[in-house]
């Protein structure tokens, strides 16, 4: 039989349940559904958190405001993020792999079918690749968009069955309904101009890429004929109440 293959993004607003620090509850709320789902589903994982799992422990200088700070935040709190993970996920049943990756590994054609094979034997074997920037060399996603592009270049390149990028709301919602303070998810989208309008570019408070980033990856995704789905990961199980259609969220069309 084969398995629907989803790329799940997670930022970090949802790992940390828009506080300062990871939740372990959130991480096993996804581990959970992941149990669940893995006889019919196949998981990789592109998570966004090494800065803020960082901050439980360290404060360096600078207040972790510039970026060579946010890059050695980042090498702090990596492994402590991993190892979260790793925990929760065992205790489930679940195994997990960890992968640094950055924007010029999408650039060669060696390094693109390096980043296949490992994930696809990853899977085969019953790892979930856990995915994250490699921000010692690459400081993109730590300023602008906290993984979204990265998830949609993976999602791409593995050509995954959907995108799923969790986020702080119930999908993107119109300025008209937000503005009268009744918000309205837009449900489904197939023409990405249509909804470019309805965003703003604020960001946030915990993550770097906001609603603008989410369609860019989206836009990526689209052209590699993938579907993008954007729901609330701060809701429980908001994974399996989105493949039952149980939720509001906003599916933008391949």
């Amino acid at each position: 039989m084969n398995k629907k293959r989803i790329l799940l993004k997670i930022g970090t607003n949802t790992l940390t349940k828009e506080t300062d620090q990871i939740s372990r509850g959130k991480i096993e709320d996804i581990g959970r559904q992941i149990a669940k789902l893995k006889d019919d589903h196949e998981f990789i994982i592109v998570s966004s958190g090494a800065i803020a799992a960082a901050k439980q422990f360290v404060k360096l200088e600078h207040n972790g405001e510039e970026i060579n700070v946010k890059q050695a935040l980042a090498a702090i709190g990596q492994p402590h993020l991993m190892r979260i993970f790793q925990e929760n996920f065992r205790e489930l049943g679940l195994f997990t792999a960890q992968c640094l990756l950055s924007y010029s590994d999408f650039e060669k054609i060696e390094s693109q079918e390096n980043i296949k094979s490992t994930i696809n034997v990853l899977v085969a074997n019953n790892f979930i690749p856990i995915i994250n920037e490699n921000d010692t060399v690459s400081t993109d996603e730590i300023q602008f968009g906290d993984n979204d592009k990265l998830a949609a270049l993976t999602a791409a390149l593995l050509q995954v069955d959907l995108l799923l990028i969790a986020t702080n709301t119930d999908g993107i919602y119109t300025k008209t309904s937000i503005a009268n303070g009744m918000r309205s998810t837009i449900l489904e989208v197939s023409d990405i101009a249509d909804i470019k309008k309805e965003i703003s570019s604020k960001k946030s408070s915990h993550g770097t890429g906001g609603m603008q980033s989410k369609i860019e990856a989206a836009t990526i995704a689209q052209h590699a004929s993938i579907e993008t789905w954007i729901v609330n990961g701060l809701k429980d199980n908001f994974i399996t109440d989105a493949l039952n259609n149980i939720s509001n969220h906003t599916k933008i069309k391949a």
